[in-house]
């Protein structure tokens, strides 16, 4: 699939691996839509790119989606492709008091059901493009569940579900191709408290084999030792375990 001259919305798009997609894709002719709850942080993030806009708004509120998606129809009826990759994790272990239905039901709400939620809302425009595609950002952790982020790796296996399904309903009778980015450790403000910043790879690269992996439409995007992980995965699933959560 060629990603030139489209236009292109992100979640999350204001750091991290969004933003680095984000200036990947405009650095290839496409227009961009970048979403995030930070107005200003959104407006820093796109300074000295051309051809972006942003949107303050929160994806996890049925309201906030209802009118960013009347605003893309009305104003951006060209969109073609959609990278959910907004997120919620807290690093925590189960016991007493570790608060964990509270911060099990904001991930999955934020990294699982907006996502599904944001999908529907753009599907009838998607329709209409000759050639479209979803991006589910997920993770290495959809496989096996990182034990010190027990929630976060609960919605991303839920992601992944997901996203095999809704590949498999719109290739009968759509033109919309469904991928699932799956990076490992990235290096960002995101993952800091889990050691990202010091042992993650560069958001650059995830960007990079993201964009690889549309044009080559490789719908599952295994990037760095994600590849590995999985294949260890299905020949050893407590292995993986083990191996994943050797801290």
């Amino acid at each position: 699939m060629k990603i030139t001259n489209k236009t292109i919305l992100i979640t999350g798009g204001g750091s991290g691996i969004g933003l680095e997609i984000a200036k990947l894709l405009n650095e290839q002719g496409n227009k961009i839509l970048i979403i995030g709850r930070n107005g200003d942080k959104l407006k820093t993030a796109s300074e000295g790119l051309k051809n972006v806009s942003t949107f303050a708004s929160d994806i996890t509120k049925a309201e906030d989606v209802k009118k960013l998606a009347a605003k893309i129809a009305s104003d951006f009826s060209d969109l073609s492709i959609v990278i959910n990759n907004a997120a919620s994790a807290f690093p925590y272990y189960h016991g007493e008091k570790a608060d964990a239905f509270d911060k099990a039901s904001n991930e999955i709400l934020t990294n699982y059901l907006s996502v599904i939620r944001l999908n529907e809302e753009l599907l009838p425009l998607l329709k209409t493009q000759k050639e479209a595609a979803i991006v589910n950002t997920s993770s290495i952790v959809a496989f096996a569940p990182d034990a010190f982020l027990p929630s976060y790796s609960d919605s991303k296996a839920a992601l992944h579900s997901y996203t095999l399904s809704l590949r498999h309903q719109l290739a009968k009778d759509t033109n919309i191709k469904v991928f699932e980015l799956m990076p490992p450790l990235v290096s960002t403000e995101f993952s800091k408290e889990i050691g990202g910043l010091e042992n993650g790879m560069p958001a650059i690269d995830v960007a990079k084999d993201l964009i690889h992996g549309i044009e080559n439409d490789v719908y599952e995007i295994l990037v760095g030792q994600t590849k590995d992980f999985r294949e260890l995965f299905f020949s050893d699933p407590l292995k993986a375990f083990e191996v994943l959560n050797q801290k």
